[in-house]
């Protein structure tokens, strides 16, 4: 769907378009617990927000970061933009955000909205057999059943991301002979129905393999369509053929100028094989340079150190990110690793109480703590750097204190947490005490 005169497409025109009303939405079980007041809300798009904590540099001990400052501001919000950041006028006719703390809004960059029990009837997850292949044909038996209130489903567990500080995700949408563009047009009416306080970029993927299943007729039409990323998943093992899968999916991303997530679970040499050959193909195309993800990468724990290195220096140079849902247990990711090369690295909840997973709560700042307690990031500075894993590689300071976030012109996308600084919290996983997003307070 596009728009006639500038060919910019339906989705970008909502997520850059500011909002011509300040809406106010309260969940009821918590309405009497808020903060705020509607009363105090523009009706014309504009906001004011006074005692708002924000961070303004670190304090240092023995030239250690050893707590950050903050200060009491006055924020106005117009049209979906932060406009100007004041000093605090305490006795001002504004939204009281009573000294909690500004962050930017979380982001959620690997989850199946499209696939979940969230919201409907609880259901464990069955006993797996066969591996991936098995789970393929299990799906395919499920699915159908699924589909009918999946729209329905994707909208409670949007609701569960925003009441966790989540105001935007990268959500994979099956594309298979078996849900055809079903699941992708239920999920596009369900962020419809949430485009107020919530964005989102789609990856078109194919969960049942590309050719195992011939799910290219498929894809090439969904790549036509309102979706951001060409998916994969697990080349060797489900399609058994890695250059005629990573080669189909570029030519197809780069048909349609679109970028690339591809799932890689596989921990052995083909795992290994996969990367090499992606950074290979990303090089020779440029235009996914930045557009290109790996999600899961699970072979990069597996990695003797020096091996991590190099492959994380390729990564960095062909500018392809991971998007780690942080495991624990014996696989441990190089993230400290992929930093120090330059590699983005995004993170997400994968899956949410749905047929391949029971667990997930819908944090993502909850994935920032477990990546600090993996690492060690128990000082205030690592704690505070923490943060971007949340924020999609936004902070209020960077690395010198110095402060860079909000600045007047920012969207006005942000969470207001029960914490003193972003350190305490990732440390803590605070509470999310409201969400603005493009002008909308949700509670």
């Amino acid at each position: 769907m596009k728009t006639s005169d500038n060919n910019i497409s339906r989705k970008d025109f909502i997520r850059n378009s500011a909002l011509a009303v300040a809406g106010l939405t309260l969940i009821p079980n918590i309405m009497t617990a808020s903060p705020f007041d509607e009363k105090n809300l523009s009706v014309k798009g504009k906001m004011s927000l006074k005692n708002v904590r924000l961070e303004t540099g670190f304090e240092y001990q023995d030239g250690e970061v050893s707590s950050t400052k903050t200060d009491l501001f006055y924020v106005e919000v117009e049209n979906g933009k932060i406009i100007k950041i004041s000093p605090n006028q305490p006795n001002a006719k504004a939204v009281d955000a009573k000294g909690l703390l500004m962050l930017p809004a979380f982001k959620d960059m690997h989850i199946h909205l499209d696939k979940t029990f969230y919201g409907d009837q609880w259901q464990a997850v069955r006993k797996r057999t066969g591996g991936v292949k098995g789970m393929i044909e299990l799906e395919q038996k499920m699915l159908p059943e699924m589909l009918k209130n999946s729209t329905f489903k994707a909208e409670k567990l949007i609701e569960l991301l925003q009441s966790k500080g989540t105001s935007y995700a990268r959500s994979h949408v099956n594309i298979e002979p078996t849900s055809k563009l079903q699941s992708l047009k239920n999920l596009q009416k369900a962020l419809e129905n949430k485009k107020k306080g919530f964005g989102a970029e789609l990856v078109a993927f194919p969960q049942h393999g590309v050719f195992y299943t011939d799910s290219v007729p498929y894809l090439k039409e969904a790549a036509k369509m309102d979706i951001d990323f060409i998916g994969g998943v697990d080349p060797f093992n489900i399609d058994g053929d890695i250059e005629k899968v990573v080669d189909f999916t570029v030519q197809l991303a780069l048909d349609n100028k679109k970028g690339i997530d591809i799932h890689l679970h596989e921990t052995g040499d083909s795992g290994l094989k996969t990367i090499e050959y992606l950074i290979k193909k990303v090089n020779e195309n440029p235009a996914l340079k930045g557009k290109t993800y790996l999600s899961h990468c699970f072979v990069l724990g597996k990695l003797e150190a020096a091996k991590q290195e190099e492959i994380a220096e390729k990564l960095g140079e062909a500018q392809i990110g991971i998007v780690s849902t942080i495991p624990f247990g014996r696989l441990i990711m190089p993230i400290p690793t992929l930093y120090k090369h330059n590699v983005t690295v995004l993170t997400g909840n994968d899956s949410i109480v749905d047929h391949w997973n029971t667990f997930g709560t819908g944090s993502v700042l909850q994935k920032a703590n477990l990546m600090a307690q993996l690492y060690g990031y128990s000082t205030e500075f690592l704690l505070s750097r923490s943060l971007k894993l949340a924020t999609g590689n936004i902070l209020p300071l960077d690395d010198k204190g110095a402060q860079q976030w909000p600045k007047s012109g920012d969207k006005a996308d942000f969470v207001l947490i029960n914490a003193s600084c972003s350190a305490e919290a990732v440390s803590r996983i605070s509470d999310v005490e409201s969400l603005v997003h493009d002008g909308n307070v949700v509670f």
